[in-house]
């Protein structure tokens, strides 16, 4: 039985290196030339349009890659039989999929058939931040899009706002992403947006504080979030920056620097810090720019290649949201 068990992750590590091995930067240098500059030119019109468009197409990357792998199963929309990952509860706040689809119109019209959805997200992602001032990075190419999504796949797969600092070491290595990814992959909530509900609950109805606020985090921080997030029903849908910032859409190292002062959104941010191996490396990359740029550059080529569909394993969807 043990033998066994040993053949078989040694078939699918073959498996995946074999896929791996065949994307590549020039992948559709004779099949659809000037392909990756027309996906380029898509995104930073839309990014020079709304900054706010970089962080919604990296999280939009970022969340595919982690159901089923990057192959675009997060476009797919749900059927009368299906609900799809889009639709799934930790999606609906999902930005993007319009400049996707705009993306992958303009590539139909010059090379039909040939460019998967799953590259346009990979090279959205990065053309976006690379547009704001953040770090660029390979993107190799040649990922197949999927056929399956399912939303309940994406509820058990994403990382919750809640884990704690091992159920995120736990989450990201099912994906094969070391601890150190983790830490810098968190780095991307230096950018974006999220609802008032998910801090209220810490500022106004904590468990067991005397004030109603979590006593962890900064008083200041506090009574900022608190205007900006008065105790309504009403203000429960207002947007708020996760690193406010800069204007909260400045890819740089504040965010560190927040979980450290205790300034952050979410119980997964200050989960970086609990522990001396996280705290350590949060410290590292809130001190130098330029580690936390090539950090994650690298982080994200590594998650880029996270399940990749390659030759006959997937298709190249002619819409994104259909199979």
């Amino acid at each position: 039985m043990a033998t066994s068990g040993i053949v078989f992750v040694g078939v699918a590590l073959l498996l995946l290196a074999s896929a791996n091995a065949q994307l590549s930067e020039s992948f559709y240098a004779a099949t659809c030339p000037g392909g990756v500059q027309a996906v380029a030119n898509v995104v930073t019109a839309a990014v020079r349009s709304d900054r706010r468009n970089a962080a919604g197409l990296l999280r939009l990357h970022f969340h595919d890659c982690f159901v089923r792998g990057c192959d675009g199963s997060v476009l797919l929309a749900s059927t009368p039989g299906s609900k799809a990952e889009k639709d799934a509860g930790p999606n609906l706040s999902l930005q993007g999929f319009s400049i996707i689809d705009q993306a992958k119109a303009a590539l139909e019209k010059t090379c039909p058939g040939v460019f998967s959805c799953a590259d346009i997200l990979a090279l959205a992602a990065r053309d976006a931040i690379s547009f704001i001032g953040g770090p660029k990075w390979k993107v190799p190419l040649g990922r197949k899009d999927g056929f399956v999504s399912l939303a309940s796949e994406a509820v058990t797969n994403l990382p919750a706002d809640t884990l704690n600092y091992q159920g995120l070491i736990n989450n990201f290595a099912k994906k094969g992403l070391s601890e150190s990814d983790m830490v810098v992959l968190s780095g991307a909530h230096t950018i974006g947006l999220t609802h008032c509900s998910k801090i209220t609950p810490r500022l106004y109805n904590f468990p067991g504080s005397s004030t109603g606020s979590d006593p962890y985090l900064n008083s200041t921080f506090v009574v900022a979030e608190k205007k900006l997030c008065p105790k309504t029903q009403s203000a429960a849908g207002n947007f708020i920056h996760m690193d406010g910032t800069k204007g909260g859409q400045t890819f740089d190292t504040n965010y560190y620097s927040n979980v450290l002062a205790h300034k952050a959104i979410f119980k997964s941010d200050d989960a970086l810090i609990s522990t001396s191996s996280g705290r350590t490396k949060v410290l590292s990359l809130a001190s130098s720019q330029s580690k936390f740029f090539s950090s994650f550059a690298a982080a994200m080529e590594k998650m880029g290649r996270v399940g990749v569909l390659t030759g006959t394993q997937g298709k190249v969807r002619t819409q994104c949201s259909k199979k």
